[in-house]
This record gives C-alpha cells, structure tokens and sequence, in this order.
C-alpha cells in the first residue's frame, strides 16, 4: 500500500499569452521580478503540502532560464528556508547540476543543509542538459554528448 506521497514543483512561472500565436517560447525574455515568482510559489505549494501531509516537496537546479521553465538556481538555500516554514516536509533534488559544483562544495553544502532542516533534505544530482547552463559556466559540453 502507498503511504508516501511526494510532488513536484518544476520551477515555473505562471504565464500568459502562451500557445500557438503567442511568443515563441525561446524568444521569450522574462524580467527578474516575474522569474523570482518561482519562490512564494514555492513557498505556497510546500506550506500546503505539509498542511495536507505530503512527504517530499521534489525540484531540480537550472541556470538562466529566461523563458520562464526550471527558474531555481539553488536548490538548498531554498530548502532551507522552506524547512523553517514547515514541520514534517522533506525536501527532494531531483538534482544539482553536478558539473557547476566543486564535490567538496556539494558536500559542505547538503551537509549544512541536513544539519539546518534536522534531516529533511534529500540528495540528488545529475549532469544536466541545457547547454546554456554548462556553457555560461565555462565547463566543457562534450561529457554531456557521450
């Protein structure tokens, strides 16, 4: 029997003028401000989501993504502080993009962050596909291709 239940939250925002004769979505050029949106929303969904007895609130890492899709760059400072807004609520990475992190980073840092919410973070990484994102910060692409 399931006794668990968890959710995603893909990090995005809510648009509008979407569909067939709206903006093409790779020319869409969102601001900050309604990027940053991503984060009372999260806020709001896991907030519910514990209210409601859920077990894991599940997101991914993404870079500079100006359309409006996988807008949380990090995932632990935002978990962070989700942790302290909730009582039971763990906290999956669907992953970091482990090509931007140093490993004794990523270490130091979900150690923190397990120390910081008594536990409730879960780990996950993964090499990431948007190009952008490992190009903008300098790490070579062909490990991606093999």
């Amino acid at each position: 029997m399931i006794t668990k239940f968890g959710s995603l939250y893909a990090g995005h925002v809510d648009l509008e003028g979407i569909g067939f004769d709206a903006t093409p979505v790779n020319d869409r050029r969102l601001s900050n401000e309604k990027l940053a949106s991503v984060f009372p929303k999260a806020e709001a969904i896991a907030t519910k989501m514990d209210e409601l007895g859920f077990d894991t609130f599940w997101a991914a890492e993404h870079h500079f993504q100006h359309e409006g899709y996988e807008c949380i760059p990090n995932l632990l400072m935002m978990y962070v502080h989700l942790a302290h807004l909730t009582k039971t609520l763990k906290f999956g990475c669907g992953f970091n993009v482990n090509p931007m992190w140093h490993p004794l980073r990523l270490a130091e840092d979900y150690a923190t962050a397990d120390i910081l919410t008594k536990g409730r973070i879960i780990f996950g990484v993964a090499r990431g596909y948007h190009t952008r994102e490992v190009d903008t910060f300098g790490f070579p692409q062909h490990p991606n291709r093999q």
